[in-house]
């Protein structure tokens, strides 16, 4: 079998088509807002959120309505708890996320465990993405392509607002207004990535491409251009290994990122291994 059958024979089966398609749209997503969420330092955030959508999921499902539906309602809503238990209380933020997040999660758990199902409900929390439907692509692409729109539309107030918040409130941007976009993005961003690979390893999707670009580069419009990039490339040699392999499609392309970020910390213009090569030579001067 030449290079050509491998890459062409997976591509035969409309299953792997329409998981290809997904991975591919929820990767590049993940990692444009990864580049920001890194940036700020809102990787406990994306988890949160992540989490969090789990039970809005469930609920859609009782309900009988697109699980996205649910899943951007309780987003919102966890974003919103968050921001009232630490304005209201003395409670710091990362005490309000942790708790927040955890007991929506908890509470997605229990009604999984009491719906009678014909769908295995716990790929919503591992993923399934080779069970992803048409329609469930369909809803990948609308809104991974109105995440991508507002965040290349608003790239510079967002970037502006991830480097200073005090001066972008003192040229006439709102850091709040921009924030809550940000938290609103997140949330839309967890749902298209939860079709991939679940609850568990969204948030992976949303740190990963974003840390390692940050490893390659000090340009943020690299950056930008950089965790795309790894990350679409993770997609494919995740779901073609996945293939051959006979593995979790979720996880092997979660372990493609992971595997990247590795490199990047080794072998990354500022990585582990030039460090040591520029330390060794100032040590052999002062042993002389």
């Amino acid at each position: 079998m030449n290079l050509l059958d491998l890459l062409l024979d997976p591509l035969g089966y409309d299953f792997m088509t329409r998981a290809l398609v997904t991975a591919l749209v929820a990767s590049v997503v993940c990692a444009v807002l990864s580049c920001w969420l890194v940036l700020i330092g809102w990787s406990l955030m994306g988890d949160a959120v992540s989490h969090a959508v789990l039970p809005g999921v469930v609920l859609a499902y009782i309900v009988g309505v697109p699980f996205a539906v649910g899943a951007v309602v309780f987003g919102f809503l966890a974003v919103g708890l968050i921001g009232a238990v630490r304005d209201t209380t003395r409670i710091k933020e990362d005490a309000a996320i942790g708790i927040v997040f955890t007991t929506l999660f908890a509470l997605g758990l229990v009604l999984i465990s009491v719906t009678p199902s014909h769908t295995d409900l716990t790929h919503i929390i591992f993923g399934n993405l080779l069970g992803v439907s048409l329609g469930e692509v369909l809803q990948v692409v609308i809104l991974g392509a109105i995440v991508l729109a507002v965040l290349l539309v608003k790239r510079r107030d967002f970037t502006l607002y991830a480097f200073d918040a005090t001066h972008a409130h003192t040229i006439g941007l709102n850091p709040r207004v921009l924030g809550a976009a940000l938290l609103g993005l997140l949330a839309l961003t967890a749902v298209v990535a939860l079709q991939a690979v679940g609850v568990v390893l969204v948030v992976a999707m949303l740190i990963i491409p974003g840390a390692t670009a940050y490893l390659l580069t000090d340009r943020f419009s690299a950056m930008l251009l950089l965790a795309p990039s790894i990350a679409a490339v993770c997609a494919l040699v995740g779901v073609y290994a996945s293939y051959y392999l006979d593995t979790a499609p979720a996880g092997t392309i979660v372990l493609a990122q992971g595997c990247a970020f590795t490199l990047a910390y080794l072998l990354g213009p500022r990585g582990l291994l030039r460090r040591v090569r520029r330390r060794r030579p100032a040590r052999l001067g002062l042993r002389r």
